[in-house]
């Protein structure tokens, strides 16, 4: 019984690390480069280092984050920058409702809320990916890993954003905020899922004629109709196959 203890505290060990040396790499220097644009941007917006690099902390997504320096630098009520911040999160349940589910009961303890905070578009990407070829008991721990990597790198990589700030031109940082995004997009290349493929196609075909109706409400319309379409589309072809 000992054994088997041993055994499965190893193969647990062993996810944890596999799951931080897969995430120290491309994904941990793309969220570096994110969020160093986002530190400079805090910098140039008025907010101090602390507040700044709380952000990173607590929210952990480059979105809220953006909304909520821009909506503090403005002027706008605690209150407000609280709902803005939240509503753009909103995109985090069905990421969680997708990737729960593949981690089996027994690992889903109380412990499972503290390690949800490192759910993000990066770590949500690569699990999605990655799940299918890591046996179910390991899920959790390297989940785990290459999460607590990705928002462990992302702090620093904040401070040091700030603190260059005045160094890096405008354009620059721009460009280094939305490497994220970027990121999360290629990393949908293997995806084999034929609906998520008709998703990401049609949304990005209906993305620059939605902006340019409605700039502010592009993403949201530009996401349920790529969504929605890529769901029936993908139902209708499954009943004909």
């Amino acid at each position: 019984m000992a054994a088997m203890s041993d055994s499965s505290t190893l193969s647990t060990r062993k996810s944890l690390l596999a799951g931080c040396r897969d995430a120290f790499g491309v994904p941990a220097a793309v969220l570096v480069a994110g969020m160093i644009g986002f530190g400079a941007l805090g910098h140039a917006s008025g907010l101090t280092l602390g507040v700044t690099t709380a952000t990173t902390f607590f929210l952990y997504a480059l979105p809220g984050q953006v909304v909520f320096v821009e909506m503090v630098a403005l002027g706008a009520s605690g209150f407000a920058v609280a709902i803005a911040a939240a509503l753009t999160a909103a995109r985090f349940l069905p990421m969680t409702l997708t990737l729960i589910p593949q981690i089996p009961k027994e690992d889903r303890r109380p412990s499972l809320y503290g390690v949800a905070h490192f759910i993000s578009m990066t770590s949500w990407a690569a699990m999605m990916r990655e799940f299918s070829r890591i046996p179910p008991q390991e899920r959790m721990a390297y989940f785990t890993g290459f999460g607590l990597t990705c928002w462990a790198v992302s702090v620093p990589g904040t401070m040091l954003g700030y603190l260059l700030a005045g160094h890096v031109p405008t354009p620059i940082t721009i460009g280094l905020v939305m490497l994220n995004p970027l990121f999360f997009l290629l990393s949908f290349v293997e995806v084999r899922a034929r609906a998520s493929r008709f998703a990401l196609l049609i949304g990005g075909l209906s993305g620059p004629i939605v902006y340019g109706w409605a700039p502010g409400w592009s993403i949201l319309i530009c996401g349920l109709i790529g969504g929605s379409v890529a769901f029936f589309l993908d139902m209708a072809l499954g009943k004909k196959a």
